[in-house]
C-alpha cells in the first residue's frame, strides 16, 4: 500500500493546561494526513466533492502510546488499508520525529456518500485509482 508521511509542528493551541496534545487533536492530524495522502495519489478531496462524493468518518480508534508537547515535529504516517464497494479505511502511525517513538497510532473508517448524505458507490475512476494506492506496495517490492 502506498504511505504518505506528513510533517507537522505542534503549536500551543494543540496543548491543554498540562502541556500536553489535547487528545482530540489527534484526529485532525488524521485528517491531515488523509488529506494529504489523497493528494499525493492524485485525487485532492476537492476533486472527490467536485464528483458530488463525500467520505464522513464512521468509526475511528486512536491509540496513545506517549506524550506530544508544545514545539515537537511529528511525522503522521499514513495508508489505505481497505477498499469496499462503499467504505473505505485507513490507519495512521504518529512518530515523534527528534526520536522516531511512536506516540499515537489508529484508524479511520468511512463511508462513501452522495450531496443528500446517501450512501453510494465509489465511482469507477476514483475507485481504480484507490485500488492502486492500495496495491502500490506490492507492486514496488516485486521483482
Amino acid at each position: 500500500m502506498k504511505k504518505n508521511l506528513t510533517s507537522y509542528r505542534i503549536i500551543y493551541g494543540d496543548t491543554d493546561q498540562m502541556g500536553v496534545v489535547y487528545y482530540a487533536n489527534y484526529l485532525k492530524w488524521f485528517e491531515i494526513g488523509r488529506t494529504e495522502l489523497l493528494r499525493q495519489i492524485g485525487v485532492p478531496y476537492a476533486s472527490i466533492e467536485e464528483k458530488g462524493l463525500r467520505f464522513p468518518v464512521t468509526e475511528v480508534s486512536c491509540r496513545y502510546f506517549r506524550p506530544s508537547r508544545y514545539d515537537d515535529v511529528i511525522t503522521i504516517e499514513t495508508a489505505l488499508t481497505s477498499l469496499g464497494r462503499v467504505t473505505l479505511t485507513f490507519s495512521y502511525r504518529l512518530l515523534r520525529k527528534e526520536d522516531g517513538a511512536l506516540i499515537a497510532s489508529g484508524w479511520t473508517k468511512h463511508a462513501c456518500v452522495d450531496k443528500k448524505g446517501e450512501v453510494t458507490k465509489i465511482l469507477p475512476d476514483l475507485e481504480s485509482v484507490l485500488k492502486a494506492a492500495l496495491s502500490a506496495d506490492s507492486k514496488e517490492k516485486s521483482p
